[in-house]
């Protein structure tokens, strides 16, 4: 069993045609950080084969996965607060979860719980002390592009619709140096192995975006929207742009963004 300075991150697709799902494995020592990437298709036997390839036997702080996921690891089939903080506050500017009540949100949360399965099966995830927590184990939910888009100071500007919108902010943050800026913070005194401008396909970076915010909840430090429903990882406080802060504010005022938690 390796030791256990790593994390992992699963960017959570269904397809079975094309290998649009991702497992990110980051690792670091005193000195550098490094990350795996691998993607495979939403067949029984491709997702068992990748992720135990990737992660079997590993030794993991925390895991994310970009899908739906809740106490129990069932069937949500319910519109969340995490869902509607998002996309109230941050909607207009940065886009929205879909809802785990749609048809899309179903699928995903139903191989989301797969995923998550299959990594409990083959992987040693820490124990979780933190009082979001929604299983025994350092199991966490993310959301690339809120992620991502409450830490840019402009989203306007970027003009990205559903399509692009987490691969023009993955570039943005990588070109104004914010990502390297807030791995170094989670990580200090580090230097990364492998350069953010060489990720370059989309279900690669969110899977490594993934993998940030299961790192973000290993170290303690991350914001978190949501409820005993389920509970979506954001950046660390620091990171987050004022823009963002003052709508959670509002939210907070009219009773939207009562799910509201910072550990920094």
């Amino acid at each position: 069993m390796s030791l256990r300075n790593a994390v992992a991150g699963i960017d959570v697709g269904y397809s079975k045609k094309r290998r649009s799902s991702a497992v990110c494995l980051m690792r670091w020592d005193d000195e550098s950080i490094n990350w795996e990437i691998r993607r495979y298709r939403a067949t029984d036997k491709d997702r068992l084969e990748t992720i135990r390839d990737i992660l079997g036997n590993q030794s993991l702080r925390a895991v994310a996965f970009d899908g739906p996921l809740r106490t129990g690891f069932d069937t949500i089939g319910e519109y969340r607060t995490a869902e509607r903080i998002l996309t109230r506050s941050f909607g207009a500017r940065i886009g929205k979860p879909g809802q785990s009540n749609s048809p899309v949100g179903i699928r995903l949360n139903e191989e989301t719980n797969k995923c998550v399965k299959i990594v409990l099966s083959v992987a040693n995830v820490a124990q979780s002390a933190s009082r979001i927590r929604i299983a025994d184990q350092s199991v966490v939910e993310a959301f690339p592009s809120s992620y991502l888009g409450v830490m840019i100071a402009e989203p306007e500007s970027l003009s990205a619709v559903r399509k692009n919108r987490s691969d023009k902010f993955f570039a943005a943050l990588n070109e104004d140096g914010t990502l390297a800026s807030l791995l170094r913070h989670l990580l200090p005194h580090r230097r990364t192995l492998r350069d953010l401008r060489e990720v370059e396909n989309h279900d690669d970076r969110a899977s490594l975006i993934c993998a940030i915010s299961a790192l973000s909840f290993a170290v303690g430090k991350f914001c978190a929207v949501g409820d005993e429903n389920g509970w979506i990882i954001l950046p660390p406080h620091a990171f987050i742009q004022p823009w963002a802060h003052d709508l959670l504010r509002e939210g907070e005022i009219n009773g939207v963004a009562s799910g509201w938690f910072c550990r920094d």
